[in-house]
């Protein structure tokens, strides 16, 4: 490895053979997937990783980031330790987000490793802050699941609050799905790629009041295209007859990756959203319904989804309505910068 893409760490913890570097590119994928996976299993992630899909990630620029500049690497003699990754989003005309995420194998946890990678995150993005306007407000974001205590101990003892907390809800069986009506005017087609753009955009429109939605650019379209988890065929639109819009949507996906490793049958209902013209119908629980049968037809057995715990929308009462529960809860985390 040459020394100059090797990082001098403030506050580095003494232990020999330590080191922090850049992304070097292709060569890493397999380590940055490797460390990810068994990060994610020791916090109670049911994910998939493999280097193909970081390659597939990592394919086209990321939104916001450049790897080469914006990750850091940790090493213990040959052996990848932990790595973090930053970028931004601007989350509103006068809110800026400074976001990382990163992982580190558990036998390296609560040793100063991941301490240092954040100080030296937090520096990285003040100096990428600079380039943004003066008046808006600005803060590092990070979100932490319930059992990453070590993570959330992290950050309160270097100034992050606590912002807003997420849960993810769980409907145990596909069994019994209730079966609601389109609202009259309304219908149901099948997804063609020239859609995918008007899609895109209600799905923000009908979102955009939420909190911690950014805000829509060409290049958040473009990022989102790549993710292998768009899967149009298992799309519940709802097109308004009358304008041609569409009037709500659920953007239903299974991750076969993930089921085929942790030996489950498991779709998530998923970019709920209702326009605002055609709510408190019993839309939504139409397109719920519909979607639970599509995953329930794709041969899966449960269903899975996230909501906001302060959505003023009344998202929680919904979903538990169609038979979903709490099963674990998340934390986002911000510091002013």
């Amino acid at each position: 490895m040459s020394d100059d893409r090797l990082i001098l760490v403030e506050n580095a913890p003494e232990i020999p053979g330590l080191r922090f570097r850049h992304f070097r590119g292709e060569s890493d994928y397999g380590s940055i997937a490797t460390v990810m996976t068994a990060s994610q299993r020791a916090d109670h992630y049911q994910r998939s990783i493999t280097a193909e899909d970081i390659a597939t990630r990592y394919a086209t620029p990321l939104m916001n980031c450049d790897p080469f500049t914006d990750m850091i690497m940790a090493e213990v003699a040959d052996e990848w330790v932990g790595d973090l990754r930053g970028w931004w989003e601007q989350e509103s005309f006068f809110l800026y987000l400074y976001k990382h995420v990163g992982a580190i194998l558990p036998a390296w946890r609560r040793k100063g490793i991941g301490r240092a990678m954040l100080g030296w995150m937090e520096v990285r993005f003040k100096t990428v802050s600079e380039a943004h306007p003066h008046e808006v407000k600005k803060y590092f974001q990070v979100s932490v699941s319930q059992f990453q205590e070590g993570e959330a101990k992290l950050l309160e003892s270097a100034g992050y609050l606590r912002a807003r907390y997420f849960f993810e809800m769980v409907r145990p069986d596909l069994e019994n799905i209730p079966d609601y009506r389109l609202p009259d005017g309304l219908e149901i087609r099948p997804v063609t790629p020239d859609q995918y753009r008007i899609i895109w955009d209600s799905a923000h429109d009908s979102s955009g009041e939420e909190w911690g939605i950014p805000e829509p650019t060409e290049e958040a379209y473009q990022e989102w295209l790549k993710d292998p988890l768009i899967q149009p065929e298992l799309w519940q639109i709802a097109w308004d007859k009358e304008t041609g819009k569409p009037a709500g949507h659920v953007l239903t996906y299974i991750n076969y990756g993930e089921n085929k490793q942790f030996h489950q049958n498991r779709g998530y209902t998923e970019g709920v959203g209702v326009a605002r013209e055609w709510r408190r119908r019993g839309l939504a629980w139409a397109l719920i319904s519909r979607s639970l049968q599509a995953q329930k037809a794709a041969g899966m057995c449960d269903s899975a989804l996230v909501v906001d715990s302060d959505c003023s929308s009344g998202a929680m009462g919904l979903y538990e309505s169609c038979g979903f529960h709490i099963v674990k809860r998340d934390t986002v985390y911000r510091k002013p910068l």
